[in-house]
């Protein structure tokens, strides 16, 4: 798909929920045309009290004329009151119909890349429904009509007409060149603005590495750099828009007096009457209005394009996901086949040709150096990313063909950066489902954390903070692993699931793991230490970005170095010296505390 087709795909998707507004976008265009038809009575009225009650002081027909010119505002009004409420309305079901997807996509592009908030894209969003339910979209619909109020002042007088016509002209000048002036500038300060916040939200979120650290004045000086440069592309554009906008209303300001003046040298000499001189100045207003009014509206037109511009590449790069045929519930046979995977964002494979199976109730342990690809391994396992070839099977289904809301309930998952949310602990383990008090119960107690929880003011019921603010790192890692075992899901994967964890943690991992070996339950993790490798069935050795070995864990650690005459059941922890595969391993031995007892 080229560059241009991307976007593309977007527009069309936005633009498809605009279609749904189509019923409700033509009632506002009537209800325009109605209004700007009935803009033409107070100078119709002031016409009528100039050249018929005047001259006749008929009381008769003022009274009836000002009933009339009251009854018709009010209709005005009521109608005008109709069309916002109408407005209104359709920005939020503009929004309703895209904001699920704006989110989707936004999700989408920061599980790919990782450097799109969602919050900017939901904030696109905003800003289109603002500029949908604004004063900005009344000038647009009202513009086309300034024709008709332009038509109405030639047939007063042909002179007065041309005027107009000058004016209106000379309007359309100014905001030709309004564009031109402003907008290069506000689009760079935009973009600016938005990459110096997205900095800022990263590195405000490492708020005690930074004090710790002492990095706040350096991090302070960068971000006001950026935003320096915002400042002054904003004040740039905003000075050329002030000015354009001065001149503006100056021009309108004269140009109202000037067909007032022009109409009293037509009225003296007799061409037209005092009414149509009256009539004339208050039509040159609604003439000049709304190309006033768009210039006026400018700003907020350009950030809704910008917005407008961003949503149609986001939307066009997460495309929407088909409906997927519901599969059976996996049992855990896990396969890869000539897996080959990058870093996100990046081209440049990190490991490939990876090819290996995992019977239900198997438990495997990953090792590697720092930076093998053992994290990137994890995140295939569960479909978090995507291959650059290969596929990642379960149950022989590719893992990208399942629902994702279905499979969801049967994969748990404990990543290397813990991620806990803002709500009650009990809601943090269900996953923010339903929750079965059952179901939560034992996931605490098999991730050792049950206890814990009870000494808590509110157990189960305490609310955590964003990020799981309000508990340390090892009682955040033991949350998360409990929401990782809820359910008893038929794949675990752990990523470095004991980096925090006391000793108690570990054995209450170490028995955790066995109860999912014993269900028949998968289980992948990532680790160096011992304990954990001892009673995992078989072992993937990661280096030079390829597999280097894999197999029941007692014959991979005959073929590491220093391991002849190693007993076949040991576990292995890398511990510094030797070369293996492209990085330092050294290996010491553990009985597999199963075995070991076994023996005893």
């Amino acid at each position: 798909m080229s560059e241009t087709q991307v976007p593309q795909a977007g527009r069309q998707e936005i633009l498809a929920a605009l279609a749904t507004c189509r019923r409700g976008l033509w009632c506002v265009a009537l209800f325009t045309a109605a209004i700007n038809i009935l803009m033409l009575s107070p100078a119709l009225y002031m016409l009528q009290v100039y050249d018929r009650v005047l001259p006749s002081g008929n009381l008769m027909t003022l009274t009836m004329l000002t009933l009339m010119i009251v009854g018709l505002l009010l209709f005005l009004g009521l109608m005008e009151w109709v069309r916002s409420g109408l407005v209104i309305r359709l920005g939020a079901q503009l929004d309703m119909r895209l904001n699920a997807r704006v989110f989707d996509a936004a999700f989408g592009t920061n599980l790919k890349t990782g450097n799109v908030l969602a919050g900017q894209a939901l904030n696109d969003l905003t800003s289109l429904r603002q500029f949908a339910t604004g004063s900005a979209l009344f000038a647009f619909f009202d513009a086309p009509w300034f024709p008709l109020y332009l038509l109405v002042v030639y047939l007063l007088h042909p002179w007065l007409g041309l005027l107009a016509t000058l004016g209106a002209a000379l309007l359309l000048a100014l905001a030709w060149l309004n564009l031109r002036l402003s907008q290069p500038l506000l689009e760079r300060a935009g973009k600016v603005a938005l990459h110096a916040s997205q900095r800022a939200n990263g590195q405000l979120r490492q708020a005690e590495a930074i004090e710790a650290m002492g990095m706040l004045q350096t991090l302070r000086q960068r971000w006001r750099c950026r935003h320096a440069e915002f400042l002054h592309l904003q004040s740039r554009g905003s000075e050329r828009m002030a000015l354009i906008t001065s001149l503006t209303r100056t021009l309108r300001l004269a140009l109202q007096s000037l067909m007032l003046g022009c109409g009293a040298l037509l009225a003296v000499n007799g061409d037209i009457t005092s009414g149509m001189m009256i009539a004339g100045s208050i039509l040159i207003g609604r003439v000049l209005g709304p190309i006033d009014q768009l210039i006026g509206s400018w700003k907020q037109w350009l950030a809704a394009r910008e917005a407008w511009q961003r949503l149609q590449v986001l939307l066009a790069a997460n495309p929407p996901q088909p409906e997927r045929l519901p599969l059976p519930a996996p049992q855990g046979h896990l396969r890869v086949e000539q897996l080959t995977i990058t870093a996100p964002g990046g081209r440049q494979p990190i490991l490939m040709q990876l090819q290996f199976s995992l019977a239900a109730g198997t438990v495997l342990g990953v090792i590697g150096a720092s930076g093998s690809g053992k994290t990137q391994l994890m995140k295939q396992l569960v479909g978090v990313q995507k291959p650059l070839s290969g596929s990642v099977r379960l149950d022989d289904a590719e893992i990208h063909q399942w629902d994702k809301t279905a499979l969801g309930p049967h994969i748990g998952y404990l990543p290397q950066d813990i991620q806990l949310f803002a709500g009650t602990l009990a809601e943090n383990i269900a996953r923010f489902g339903e929750v079965d008090a059952d179901s939560v119960v034992l996931a605490a107690q098999m991730a050792g954390i049950h206890a814990l929880i009870l000494r808590l003011p509110q157990g189960y019921d305490t609310v955590l903070g964003e990020g799981g603010s309000g508990l340390s790192g090892g009682q955040r890692q033991r949350v998360a692993l409990a929401r990782a075992l809820y359910g008893l899901p038929a794949l675990v994967v752990l990523d470095e699931p004991n980096a925090n964890l006391d000793k108690e943690g570990e054995a209450a991992l170490q028995q955790a793991i066995l109860t999912l070996k014993e269900k028949g339950k998968s289980v992948v993790l990532v680790t160096h230490k011992p304990a954990i490798l001892a009673i995992t069935d078989r072992l993937l050795v990661l280096a030079g970005g390829r597999m280097q070995h894999e197999g029941p864990s007692a014959e991979v650690l005959k073929k590491l170095p220093g391991m002849s005459g190693a007993p076949t059941s040991g576990a292995v922890t890398p511990i510094g010296a030797g070369r293996h595969g492209g990085f330092n391993v050294g290996y010491t031995t553990v009985q597999p505390r199963a075995r070991a007892e076994g023996k005893s």
